[in-house]
């Protein structure tokens, strides 16, 4: 509502996308008041929403994936919850539209960064609990992942590349790959880190990133496929 008791467009167009239509509609506003901006903000109501989400994400898995053990569901919940994720829903709900951020952060483009976005929609998920209740946050859980959850692969194809090769290997009674940094080079805030991921036969791949980790990962899925394809 605006000050003169006029429904916003927008709010009202993201309570019809959300499916909930808030009887106190100062939560929706602090829901989306980043901390940048006039408080409150909605930095308590992030925390809160997290472990709303991941418990209503977790139950839908449970019962969706009778047949995956903690490890499956573990890693199906994390691709559903991981920010790049939230952010992504956020956006479909129209959420950077009706964000309040202080000037620095809308002159940055603060409604486009995914950080921002994700910590939203969990403090909106929260601001629907504190408005109406369990029930209705879980509701509005299910409404905004199921279709998300019914698009997930299996979960062995969600292990990472390090993960899926030190599996190929000790399938076949092989140690395990080893990884070394070749090069790093660029300055602290612009790391470049060159990587050698290494198979106990020799055969080894190389990739370079902006992080170690991520480096010893693409090294890891060039080496696999490498590998696989060679065992084919």
């Amino acid at each position: 509502m605006t000050a003169r008791g006029v429904v916003d467009p927008v709010l009202a167009r993201l309570q019809d996308a959300l499916g909930h239509r808030f009887r106190r509609p100062v939560l929706l506003t602090q829901a989306l008041t980043h901390r940048s901006a006039t408080p409150p903000n909605n930095e308590r109501l992030e925390f809160l929403g997290d472990a709303l989400l991941n418990f209503a994400v977790a139950a839908a898995l449970f019962d969706a994936r009778p047949d995956d053990d903690e490890g499956d569901l573990s890693r199906l919940r994390a691709a559903l919850v991981r920010e790049t994720s939230l952010a992504e829903v956020a956006r479909e709900l129209g959420l950077a539209e009706a964000l309040r951020l202080g000037g620095g952060e809308r002159k940055s483009g603060g409604f486009r960064r995914d950080s921002i976005l994700a910590d939203a929609l969990e403090a909106l998920i929260a601001s629907v609990y504190l408005d109406a209740g369990l029930e209705a946050a879980l509701g509005v859980c299910r409404h905004l992942f199921t279709p998300r959850l019914q698009r997930l692969p299996a979960a062995a194809a969600l292990k990472d590349a390090k993960t899926r090769l030190q599996e190929w290997l000790q399938a076949r009674g092989r140690a395990r790959p080893q990884y070394r940094v070749l090069r790093e080079q660029g300055p602290a805030h612009r790391r470049r880190f060159q990587v050698r991921c290494e198979a106990p036969d020799g055969r080894a791949a190389d990739a370079e990133a902006d992080s170690r980790k991520a480096a010893e990962q693409q090294a890891a899925a060039v080496l696999l496929a490498q590998l696989e394809g060679d065992d084919a």
